[in-house]
């Protein structure tokens, strides 16, 4: 089973970037679908994006599309999410949330979705 480290969330100001990073561990990583999904207190949890096992297929929601970006580097075992032109409304605990999706094509992102493995999620803070 994957474990996933997050990293690279911060406090920035509304219109900046931050870069996530999804690290794993374990056996297999090229195989999962990868996910992202954010939590703001109060709020249910939302799905903003999702990579394939390979990279070729990805999927944004409508309130981050065209502002964010997954890719994956399995050689390095690692998911990222740039996120540029930031929003107040983007602050969240955002986490990554691996799948087991060996087919190609598959991409994740659902919230309430049974993850093989999550993170321990990273706050990202946005002032206005």
């Amino acid at each position: 089973q994957l474990q996933l480290v997050e990293s690279g969330g911060g406090s920035v100001q509304s219109g900046g970037s931050l870069r996530l990073s999804c690290a794993a561990s374990g056996f297999s990583f090229q195989y999962y679908s990868i996910g992202w999904v954010r939590q703001a207190p109060g709020k249910e949890r939302e799905g903003v994006s999702c990579i394939s096992n390979s990279g070729d297929t990805t999927e944004y929601s409508d309130s981050v599309k065209g502002r964010f970006t997954v890719f994956r580097d399995n050689a390095k075992n690692t998911v990222y999410l740039q996120m540029n032109s930031l929003k107040f409304e983007d602050s969240a605990v955002y986490y990554c949330a691996a799948s087991w999706a060996p087919a190609q094509g598959v991409c994740i992102m659902a919230p309430t979705y049974r993850y093989d493995s999550w993170g321990q999620g990273t706050q990202v803070t946005v002032s206005s």
